[in-house]
C-alpha cells in the first residue's frame, strides 16, 4: 500500500500532504505534513490525533457531557488519548488551488486497541451501509446543497450582507432560478467547476434560489460514502474559491434573518438483490416502507437540525 501512495505523489510531484477528518459539524481536521512524514507515519502509525477532535462542536467547543452526564470512555477519555488516523487511499486528490503541489485525504479514525472510533462520522456512515449489505440492500443518494454567497465580514457581532456581483449591483428581490442571477458570480463558478473537475467532485446543475444570492448544487447519483466524502470536499472547495474572490460562502442553515434557510436535500433510493426500488410500488406509488419512513422524521428533527441556527430556519 505505501508503494501506491510512493507512486501517486512521484506522479503528482507532491510535496505536502494534508491528512483530514470531518468532524460531527463537518468541518475539516486534520494535519499538514511533508511527504516524506506522511510515508512514514504510514509504517509505524504516527498519524494521530486527540480523542477530542470527534466531540468538537461547530463553534469550537468540546461536548464533553450530555443530558445523562459525563460521556462514555469509548467516545471521550478525560485523559484525550491520541487515535490513529488511517488515510483511505481512494480519497487522494490534489488540492488544485495552491501553487505548490499539495495532496489531501480522508482519514478514517481507529482506537489504539485498533476499534473504530464510533463517534467519526465517517464510521458511522461504514457502519450504517454495512447494515444494508447485510440486508442484501444497496443504497443510492443524491445530494443538492444550499448556501449563500455573502459580503466579507470581519465583526461576527455584524449581520452578514448581500455581495456585489459583477454588474456593481446588490439583489434586491428574489430571484429563484435565476439565470443572470447566477451569472452575477460566473467568475467564481468557472473556478468551482474547474476545481471539482481536478478533484473528481462529480457536480452536475447550479440554480440560484430563493435568496439574495443564494445558490444549489446538485450532485450525481451514487454510493453513499463516496458521495459524503465528495460533499465535505465540495464545501472546502467552494469556501476557498469564495475567498479567491473576496467572498464567503456559508452553508449555515439561517444566515440572514430576512432571507430563506438552506438546507441539504438527498433524493435516496434503496435497490434490493432484485435491482428493485423498495421505496417504489406500482399500483399506489407509495410503498409501505416509504409511510413508515414518513412517521420516522419527526422523531429524528434534532438529529438531522442539530445546530441552533437549524432550528432558527422553522421560525
Amino acid at each position: 500500500m505505501i508503494e501506491k501512495f510512493q507512486n501517486w505523489f512521484h506522479e503528482n510531484s507532491i510535496t505536502e500532504v494534508e491528512c483530514l477528518v470531518p468532524d460531527l459539524g463537518g468541518i475539516a481536521r486534520g494535519k499538514i505534513l511533508p511527504t516524506n512524514k506522511f510515508l512514514k507515519g504510514l509504517e509505524d502509525e504516527s498519524h494521530r490525533l486527540p480523542q477530542s477532535t470527534f466531540i468538537q462542536t461547530i463553534s469550537g467547543d468540546y461536548a464533553t457531557e450530555d443530558s445523562a452526564g459525563a460521556l462514555p470512555r469509548s467516545v471521550y477519555n478525560p485523559t484525550d488519548i491520541d487515535v490513529i488516523l488511517k488515510p483511505d487511499f481512494d480519497t487522494m486528490r490534489v488540492v488544485p488551488w495552491y501553487d505548490d503541489p499539495t495532496a489531501q485525504i480522508i482519514c478514517d479514525a481507529i482506537n489504539l486497541n485498533g476499534d473504530d472510533v464510533i463517534n467519526s462520522s465517517r464510521n458511522a456512515l461504514k457502519n450504517i451501509l454495512k447494515l444494508y449489505k447485510k440486508d442484501k440492500l444497496t443504497p443510492i443518494v443524491s445530494p443538492e446543497l444550499e448556501f449563500y454567497l455573502v459580503k466579507p465580514n470581519a465583526d461576527s457581532d455584524y449581520p452578514l450582507e448581500v455581495p456585489v456581483g459583477q454588474s456593481g449591483r446588490q439583489e434586491t428581490g428574489k430571484q429563484a432560478l435565476g439565470i443572470d442571477a447566477v451569472n452575477e458570480f460566473d467568475h467564481l463558478f468557472e473556478d468551482v467547476y474547474n476545481y471539482c473537475e481536478a478533484q473528481n467532485i462529480e457536480i452536475d446543475t447550479i440554480n440560484h434560489e430563493s435568496g439574495s444570492a443564494q445558490m444549489e448544487i446538485n450532485f450525481q447519483h451514487g454510493d453513499p460514502l463516496d458521495l459524503a466524502d465528495q460533499v465535505f470536499l465540495f464545501k472546502r472547495t467552494l469556501r476557498q474559491s469564495a475567498l479567491k474572490h473576496k467572498l464567503h460562502a456559508t452553508f449555515m442553515a439561517k444566515p440572514m434573518e430576512n432571507q430563506p434557510g438552506s438546507a441539504m436535500h438527498i433524493h435516496q433510493s434503496i435497490y434490493n438483490d432484485k435491482n428493485k426500488n423498495i421505496f417504489f410500488n406500482q399500483s399506489t406509488k407509495i410503498s409501505k416502507k416509504n409511510e413508515k419512513l414518513f412517521r420516522w422524521f419527526g422523531k429524528i428533527y434534532s438529529i438531522i437540525n442539530a445546530n441552533i441556527r437549524s432550528k432558527y430556519k422553522f421560525i
